[in-house]
């Protein structure tokens, strides 16, 4: 399933402008907003907008066939588009036994990479809720409906960064008869 992309070095000088440009951007969310919720849901919205979006240019890019169970999507997600934009791989786990919901474990996550902690007083200020807008955005784009949420935050004081994505619904077969 894992597979090797020699883009060169324009995507790593892509990706820390990114990195570098986003700090500014919850910084500057966070003076415009008083409340951490709405600093949340304005990235979480936007970064839906970009997972929309991003999602044509990684088919593009990644030429994955057609995943035939949530795992093997969530799989792509972190062996394929992870890597890709972000230059990291997260581990999956599967969190329960019906095999639709799934976490994304980062131990390092580049867009807190230079963020040490979190404003004080935005403690309920999820910084990387981009990323859940992002998937979420990317999925349904695909026709797969899902929740995702951040579960665990490094810069709120835990061991690592974890998404969890919560499949929402079998995606229905269509099957297609030839009119004879």
């Amino acid at each position: 399933m894992s597979q090797e992309f020699n883009r060169g070095p324009a995507p790593q000088q892509n990706k820390d402008l990114f990195i570098l440009t986003y700090g500014a951007l919850v910084a500057q969310l966070c003076k415009d907003y008083e409340k951490d919720e709405d600093v949340n849901k304005y990235l979480d919205k936007m970064g839906y907008g970009i997972g929309t979006r991003l999602v044509e240019d990684f088919l593009a890019q990644s030429s994955v066939r057609r995943c035939h169970s949530y795992s093997e999507v969530t799989h792509i997600i972190a062996e394929v588009a992870f890597k890709i934009y972000l230059g990291v791989t997260p581990s999956v786990p599967c969190n329960n036994s019906s095999r639709n919901e799934f976490s994304l474990i980062l131990d390092k996550n580049p867009l807190s990479e230079f963020v040490g902690e979190l404003p004080a007083g935005r403690s309920s200020l999820c910084y990387c809720s981009l990323l859940c807008g992002i998937i979420r955005g990317a999925l349904e784009m695909v026709h797969l409906a899902a929740d995702v949420t951040f579960l665990q935050d490094k810069l709120k004081g835990d061991s690592v960064t974890e998404i969890g994505i919560t499949f929402l619904k079998q995606p229905e077969e269509k099957k297609y008869r030839r009119k004879k």
